[in-house]
């Protein structure tokens, strides 16, 4: 029983690699995706394929091409944009175009692209509400304001003993 949807039957043998070696990077992919995107499932051999498919070039390293990509939502979301765009160019003869058009639309049939559009919104979503928490925290509630009662008592004893300021007209001079 195959370990995923994938079957060597679905694809052509290359004049470099096996209809097998086409399914199994496929299910390896999928099986990647489905695991959350764990770094122990980005084998040397599934960067070294993937690396080759979907119009993506070399990275220095697996762990270049994984942190470009894998480790957060945002990143996966251009993964997987990147991924669906890719027209597959090629002859199955010769390259994985088969497979990439496999897993294209395996992506597209398990709603990753729908998933991962949530997720990033999500993620940008909690950091500006962190941001406005933190905002909020340090002008509403920070130094920078006084209690009621102070400001009442400071207004009062200005007004008392300091003459009433006359407001500044703002002056516009010409800059030619």
């Amino acid at each position: 029983m195959a370990k995923g949807p994938f079957l060597p039957s679905d694809f052509a043998p290359s004049q470099f690699s096996t209809a097998l070696d086409k399914a199994n990077f496929g299910n390896a992919l999928l099986h990647f995706m489905e695991s959350e995107w764990k770094r122990e499932l980005f084998t040397k051999s599934l960067y070294n394929r993937l690396s080759m498919c979907f119009g993506h070039i070399a990275h220095y390293n697996r762990e270049g091409f994984y942190e470009t990509w894998f480790t957060s939502d945002q990143a996966r979301l251009r993964f997987l944009q990147h991924c669906l765009k890719y027209p597959c160019w090629g002859s199955p003869e010769y390259t994985f175009c088969d497979g990439e058009r496999a897993i294209q639309a395996e992506i597209r049939q398990r709603n990753y692209l729908g998933r991962y559009e949530l997720r990033a919104a999500e993620a940008v979503r909690s950091a500006e509400l962190a941001t406005l928490q933190r905002l909020e925290t340090k002008y509403r509630h920070g130094a920078f304001e006084r209690p009621v009662e102070q400001t009442e008592v400071a207004n009062t004893e200005s007004r008392e003993t300091e003459p009433a300021a006359s407001p500044e007209v703002p002056v516009q001079a010409s800059l030619f």
